[in-house]
């Protein structure tokens, strides 16, 4: 296979980054089953991407006819079967292993033989997820970031079992979503998230610790810095949940005390507060 036989993409899931994996991948010019277990949640993700659209028509980066089309390409289903025709997955659930590895489980026997298995994942192995596969070789991680429709970065990470045509197809097809493919080797929290979440777990002791307020350690870093958000801020973007889990990961993973999560952050999360998604967290923000 090579990134031009990719016509159509199954993605799984179609919170904050499957919907906007979805949107980028429709825009480019691809099929999209998007696939969740709630009508609810496919209106919701429909919704969030036609706004995102109509906020590029009001920077005239797109027209209206571009946006009747890319939502035309996307095709909201419950049922997880419609996967079967596509040519690569891209699955975006919940930063769960075993709910991970379900998903890989149950893809494995509804796909054809020579279909690509990739993964948003932030920070769990992919060579464990091939593993619940029989075709570890076409598995690889596809780390995108948040916003994505935005964001140019992807990680690619390799399994231990990933073969070069595999990795070699998607790098291709990421330059083709106009991304920039980085290639990641399999460790907890891979670059991106080994190195951003000890500084917002920082920040949060920070805080905990009464070293300065909320605001204060956000504007520290964005003055001081140039970082475009303060850490906390960011972690309400990112959702702290998301943040506690990464932290878990790479706790467990490494077994070093340094990344131990802050208690307040394991203490918010456990009130449900939880960042922009539920109107708190460091912040409040409006419904």
């Amino acid at each position: 296979m090579t990134a031009k036989d990719i016509k159509r993409v199954a993605v799984i899931g179609s919170g904050t980054m499957g919907n906007g994996i979805a949107q980028v991948f429709a825009k480019t010019g691809y099929d999209v089953d998007l696939i969740d277990i709630e009508q609810e949640f496919l209106d919701r993700a429909l919704a969030t991407i036609n706004s995102s659209l109509e906020r590029l028509i009001k920077k005239e980066r797109i027209t209206e006819d571009d946006r009747k089309i890319t939502m035309a390409r996307i095709h909201p289903s419950t049922d997880l079967n419609v996967a079967k025709d596509a040519q690569l997955i891209v699955e975006a659930i919940t930063e769960n292993l075993q709910a991970k590895l379900d998903i890989f489980t149950q893809l494995d026997t509804i796909c054809s033989d020579d279909i690509i298995f990739a993964s948003n994942t932030s920070s769990l192995p992919i060579t464990k997820l091939a593993a619940a596969t029989k075709r570890p070789t076409q598995v690889i991680g596809m780390h995108f970031m948040n916003p994505v429709p935005v964001s140019k970065l992807i990680e690619l990470i390799r399994g231990i079992a990933t073969s070069d045509e595999t990795y070699d197809v998607i790098e291709e097809l990421s330059r083709e979503l106009g991304k920039t493919p980085v290639r990641v080797n399999d460790f907890p929290g891979f670059v991106a998230n080994r190195i951003l979440m000890p500084m917002i777990n920082e920040a949060v002791y920070a805080h905990m610790e009464g070293v300065a307020s909320i605001e204060a350690i956000d504007e520290v870093m964005k003055l001081g810095m140039a970082h475009p958000m303060g850490p906390l801020r960011l972690a309400d973007f990112i959702g702290l949940d998301v943040c506690l889990s990464i932290l878990e990961v790479l706790h467990d993973g490494l077994g070093d005390p340094k990344y131990h999560p802050c208690p307040l952050l394991r203490k918010l999360v456990e009130a449900g507060y939880l960042g922009e998604k539920t109107g708190r967290g460091f912040y409040v923000y409006d419904s």
